[in-house]
């Protein structure tokens, strides 16, 4: 039994709700896609570099969320919604990535 619990849920086929406000969130979609962190202030891209594994994420108080694997929901996703600690939800569109569309609040109270 894996006693390692992680710090979001995923719900249907294309939401990811944060629940841990100690650890941010590291979501990968693709290799071409950039990656998102969510922060119990919101969601904003992320300009650091990723790290390398678990336990460096770890260590940053990271957690890396891999949308592609099996664990979450196994295939790159276009359209992304996430529910942040702030009572937002988020729509995130990766194919409007170059645009200010790419990240945008969807709904301001989702509680």
């Amino acid at each position: 039994m894996n006693n390692y619990e992680k710090a979001f849920l995923v719900s249907g086929r294309n939401t990811l709700i944060h629940k841990n406000k100690k650890l941010d969130l590291i979501v990968i979609n693709d290799d071409d896609d950039p990656p998102l962190i969510i922060t119990r202030h919101g969601v904003k891209k992320f300009e650091e570099e990723i790290p390398a594994s678990r336990s460096e994420a770890k260590e940053r108080y990271m957690e890396l969320v891999d949308v592609s694997s099996v664990d979450v929901f196994g295939e790159t996703k276009t359209l992304l919604f996430i529910q942040a600690l702030n009572n937002k939800e988020y729509k995130v569109d990766y194919t409007k990535q170059d645009s200010d569309m790419f990240i945008r609040v969807h709904q301001d109270n989702y509680i």
